[in-house]
């Protein structure tokens, strides 16, 4: 008997919360960004609750660098994900850990030897969320000028994450025999080295970390410009994505899902998890009551601020903020996000200011406001009409709204039967409905020359 299909949930962690103004907000803590005990109770409360994983974004750089509106945010500071992650799985047993790491600024043995062993520290729970980096501000600490041009980027990270695979099946699950008696401590027939020599990089390996019960770590992919899809078509086996209308989100899902198959891979084996900001009231009113507390805690030179950095790093201090979005250039920052919110701006006919309180709290991501049973209505729709596979929460404020979400909504969820009350197995794999991933022997790949 087939089990029935349920959503997934993440919990999308982003120090006080998601709003802009989060840090102002009375249930959250305004140090949270440097308090280790509110992590620690965030991943308790979400593994209580039974959520998939927990996921953290990353940025290697401060992108906003205009202090006026820098210094009214909390924003500056945050934990390295991998050294956050690898504390929160002492204190966990089940829930998976996602961490960001950038393929532009960082080299394929680093990847694979830390998420390799964050993997084996938490028992096989670990999982890569794949970044390109998308600001200037990173570039800037990485001996660049500007920043690398976006086609570059993919083509950069496709060779990447397939190195990084590569060094993740340097040794079958088995080769550690460990026979003290007979003095062989792994079966050399059983170990791999991958000598690649690619157009980006020469790696030969062997990696120095042995795999996990999850054979190696979930590849998680947030791209969704056209070189991103396919990227995620190709690699990725959880994507976290960003669409605000449900005829949006469809779209998307059948996208990847195509492309997925297009490579040869079962569309099933890549789970879509779209951002969901969810503000959860007692009534309607309430709820409304509640997200405008949170908006009335923007500063507007912030909002600006933040929606310039949206943008793609475009410069409206010079346009009415009470007048339309003009017409921007192409970004070499993140497109879809870019395209996401001209075409917003464009359908609703929203003003700059307008614009930028409607991003205040998601960035762009669907945003839902409502009571437990409306905002379980939403979820379910997207979930049984071919628009999601499950959802990343992310909380206004933190740990309050992450509380309330899991108090009101998700007891609304399980009596429709659409989320588990115990965990599959203790592998992130396991828990997301993922297959083990057979060791593929890495070959050694043929020297890429360029043109002259």
């Amino acid at each position: 008997m087939t089990a029935k299909r349920q959503i997934k949930l993440g919990a999308f962690l982003m120090t006080d919360g998601h709003h802009i103004a989060a840090w102002r907000h009375p249930r959250a803590p305004a140090n949270a960004n440097v308090r280790i005990d509110h992590y620690l109770r965030l991943a308790r409360i979400a593994e209580a609750a039974k959520f998939d994983a927990l996921f953290l974004a990353d940025s290697v750089g401060v992108r906003n660098e205009d202090l006026a509106s820098l210094s009214h945010t909390s924003r500056a500071v945050a934990f390295e994900p991998l050294t956050l992650l690898s504390a929160l799985s002492v204190v966990t047993q089940n829930i998976g850990l996602i961490g960001t790491a950038s393929t532009t600024f960082n080299e394929p043995y680093h990847i694979a030897r830390k998420f390799a062993s964050l993997d084996l520290l938490s028992g096989g729970r670990a999982g890569w969320n794949v970044v390109t980096s998308s600001s200037e501000a990173e570039a800037y600490n990485f001996n660049l000028d500007k920043h690398v041009a976006h086609a570059d980027r993919y083509d950069r990270a496709r060779e990447f994450v397939s190195v990084v695979k590569g060094l993740w099946n340097t040794w079958e699950d088995d080769a550690f025999l460990r026979d003290k008696l007979g003095g062989t401590y792994f079966d050399a027939e059983k170990f791999h080295l991958l000598d690649h020599r690619g157009k980006h990089f020469r790696v030969k390996g062997p990696l120095n970390v042995a795999r996990s019960p999850q054979g190696h770590p979930v590849v998680v992919q947030a791209g969704a410009s056209e070189d991103g899809r396919d990227l995620a078509g190709a690699t990725a086996e959880a994507i976290f994505a960003a669409q605000r209308t449900l005829a949006e989100a469809q779209a998307f899902y059948a996208d990847i899902k195509g492309r997925a198959e297009n490579y040869g891979r079962n569309p099933d084996h890549v789970k879509i998890m779209p951002g969901v900001f969810p503000v959860v009231g007692a009534s309607e009113a309430e709820a409304r009551e509640k997200f405008e507390e949170l908006q009335s805690g923007i500063e507007p030179v912030v909002g600006l601020q933040l929606l310039s950095q949206v943008l793609g790093g475009f410069d409206l201090s010079g346009y009415p903020v009470d007048g339309p979005l003009p017409e921007l250039p192409e970004t070499n920052g993140p497109k879809s996000r870019q395209k996401l919110l001209i075409d917003a701006a464009r359908r609703d006919n929203l003003t700059i200011r307008q614009l930028y309180l409607e991003i205040a709290g998601a960035r762009g991501h669907w945003q839902v406001v409502g009571t437990p049973k409306q905002i379980a209505d939403q979820l379910e729709e997207r979930f049984t009409k071919g628009a999601a596979d499950g959802f990343n929460v992310m909380a206004p404020h933190l740990p309050g709204g992450l509380e309330d979400f899991i108090e009101f909504v998700v007891p609304e969820l399980r009596r429709r039967g659409l989320f588990r009350t115990e965990y599959e197995g203790t592998t992130l794999r396991e828990n997301l409905g993922l297959p083990f991933p057979q060791h593929q022997a890495p070959r050694a790949r043929p020297q890429v020359v360029a043109a002259e």
